[in-house]
């Protein structure tokens, strides 16, 4: 079955993408990874890539068209052939006669500025909706957060892009909304009658009319726990959010994720005591409040190992890597090694340096291919650089990931490995430090 190539969003509240260039020619044979296209907004121009293996047909606009975001521009098919399944489409400002929108049963959208489903991931098809922070009738400013978004790489809060009123929601959190899609709009006056419905009610037959917003209607799940009636006569229906996934996501904002992270604490206890979803900063106090016998202990037995090595083979490699894999990001080098030390095709490492910290996508393949990703990600493995400071020992303890931390040695180089025993076994931890220690002292070992 082919795979649809789309224009992707790079900005919040971006319409159009121009396709600077094509990488590849119709026909050509293309492996998931490779760059495709080039596309260029008013804020970035970001190279696009394949979605899957196959070969690159049915491509709907040359270079320099500008296409609507979400649309269509080209198949990654299993044949060379174009299907004929797709008609090209008139470039973005090109005048044309719209497609008549199909409402539901019967119901007007509010007049406005359209905000998307953004694309925070080059294969990405969906974006789970986390919780949107305004409600039906809201005031917002161009620069408000309007909603959370995931997608199975991060979790971002996504701006409103446009001064106005929320005039309609038209999708409710804890749905997925394919990528394009309009999910909200803004309007310039105050709406009398603002929308909202959920994408299940947009697209059931019996779709009824969208109805009036309702106090409380668009408050994160967090904000309002009723409890369970005393004497109910029989068990109630649980709070919305209250069950967990059928797909095992934690629906959480990225404050959330980022303060369990820093104090160790587990989400998955949450969804275990039946605490609703989304989660947000508050929630924190409400783990932390939960008995120890609830779950597993969170003070799980640590593992704690150190390598020293002669030397730091990492500086001369660094050139090496910026000469032939155009690698100029050391940190990046740095994630590359520690993720290729875990035996695994692909992991998410963030790297903490000078008090900052950079997360990064690390497949399975050349050094080149590693990318920058958003700094709230759940990384696989944490990288701790103090090799330029002061600190030559640490014992820190367990974090949520392992923790590999670089301090100098004499003229070398020590690194230690922190982690909780359910993280790694003893066997992983003695394989992953030693796996590291000797390609930070030889690097070209990554090569091999």
């Amino acid at each position: 079955m082919p795979h649809e190539v789309i224009m992707p969003a790079l900005g919040m509240a971006q319409d159009t993408g121009l396709i600077v260039s094509w990488f590849r020619s119709p026909g050509d044979a293309v492996k998931s990874g490779d760059a495709l296209f080039e596309v260029e907004t008013d804020k970035a121009t970001m190279e696009v890539e394949a979605p899957a293996d196959g070969y690159l047909t049915d491509v709907q606009a040359d270079a320099g068209a500008e296409v609507p975001v979400g649309n269509v521009i080209a198949l990654i098919s299993d044949t060379a052939e174009d299907s004929g399944t797709l008609t090209k489409a008139a470039p973005a400002d090109t005048p044309s006669e719209p497609p008549a929108e199909a409402p539901a049963q019967g119901t007007t959208l509010p007049e406005g500025a359209e905000v998307i489903m953004p694309a925070l991931g080059m294969a990405q098809d969906t974006g789970l909706i986390v919780a949107w922070h305004k409600s039906p009738g809201d005031a917002v400013a161009s620069g408000d957060m309007l909603f959370e978004v995931e997608t199975d790489k991060s979790t971002m809060e996504v701006e409103a892009g446009h001064d106005g009123f929320v005039a309609a929601l038209l999708a409710e959190a804890g749905e997925e909304a394919p990528v394009g899609d309009v999910i909200a709009i803004i309007s310039t006056d105050k709406p009398g009658a603002p929308v909202q419905r959920s994408i299940a009610e947009a697209a059931s037959p019996k779709a009824a009319a969208p109805r009036p917003a309702r106090d409380g209607d668009a408050k994160p799940a967090s904000a309002d726990k009723a409890p369970a009636p005393a004497n109910a006569a029989a068990p109630p229906e649980p709070a919305p959010g209250a069950k967990p996934r059928a797909d095992g996501r934690i629906l959480a904002s990225p404050k959330a994720r980022r303060l369990a992270l820093e104090q160790g604490l587990d989400l998955g206890r949450l969804v275990e005591a039946g605490h609703p979803q989304p989660y947000h900063a508050e929630d924190i106090e409400v783990l932390k409040a939960l008995p120890s016998e609830a779950s597993q202990s969170t003070t799980a037995v640590s593992r704690r190992l150190t390598a020293d090595l002669p030397h730091d083979g990492v500086a001369a490699f660094k050139a090496w890597a910026s000469e032939t894999a155009g690698l100029e990001d050391e940190n990046a080098l740095l994630a590359g090694l520690a993720a290729a030390s875990l035996g695994r095709d692909s992991a998410m490492v963030a790297v903490e340096s000078f008090g900052a910290r950079r997360g990064y996508t690390v497949p399975a393949g050349p050094l080149g291919a590693i990318t920058a990703t958003d700094e709230d990600i759940v990384p696989d493995l944490i990288l701790r650089d103090l090799r330029l400071s002061r600190i030559t020992s640490v014992s820190l303890g367990a974090e949520d990931a392992p923790v590999l931390t670089l301090t100098p040695a004499g003229d070398g180089l020590s690194i230690t490995l922190e982690c909780a025993s359910h993280h790694l076994t003893a066997t992983e931890a003695v394989s992953l430090l030693s796996e590291f220690a000797g390609r930070m002292e030889h690097p070209l070992r990554h090569l091999l």
